[in-house]
């Protein structure tokens, strides 16, 4: 890769959204608050989908849909997330590649599922997010392609990187730091 033969590099959490109508009657069996956006463990989540109507599955996640934003718009660019070697981890691949962003990041082969955000559509237009992080949180420093992060004029990190350790955090922010 040459210097500068990517616009941007995105960092961030590798979410795929499913997307399904509800009525207000699934989110109160469920007890589930209209129009807010829930943290969910694995469990929670498996459940959660097994109960969901037809769904859309497409790739998401902050840096994900910012990414996509940019190649839809003409930009060239290169995408760095963890999935798991699991169905919705090739919907994320295959999504995010389809667009036109560069995604090389190796999936994990072992640990928890690709992460995911069950998005359940009312009739009035209100979403309710149900979010499980899943493989997306174990994203470290060993993920990082160093050519990937040289080869871009911007780099992008996701501020919901959060959700990672402190420790993880600070490893993986210092080594980003130290490429670019």
């Amino acid at each position: 890769m040459t210097p500068a033969s990517l616009d941007v590099v995105g960092i961030g959490n590798a979410i795929v959204d499913v997307i399904a109508h509800a009525d207000d009657a699934f989110l109160a069996r469920e007890a589930l608050v209209k129009g807010t956006m829930t943290l969910v463990d694995a469990p929670r989540a498996e459940a959660l989908y097994q109960m969901m109507g037809p769904a859309i599955e497409a790739s998401g996640g902050s840096a994900g849909n910012t990414m996509a934003g940019i190649a839809s718009l003409g930009g060239s660019g290169a995408y760095i997330g963890k999935v798991r070697d699991d169905f919705l981890g090739q919907v994320f691949r295959h999504d995010i590649t389809a667009i036109g962003v560069r995604f090389d990041t190796k999936a994990a082969t072992s640990g928890p599922g690709t992460a995911r955000c069950l998005i359940l559509v009312t009739p009035d237009g209100q979403r309710t997010m149900n979010t499980y992080l899943g493989a997306c949180v174990e994203l470290g420093p060993a993920d990082i392609d160093p050519d990937v992060l040289a080869a871009a004029q911007i780099t992008y990190l996701e501020g919901y990187r959060k959700r990672l350790s402190a420790r993880r955090r600070r490893s993986l922010t210092r080594q980003v730091a130290r490429w670019r």
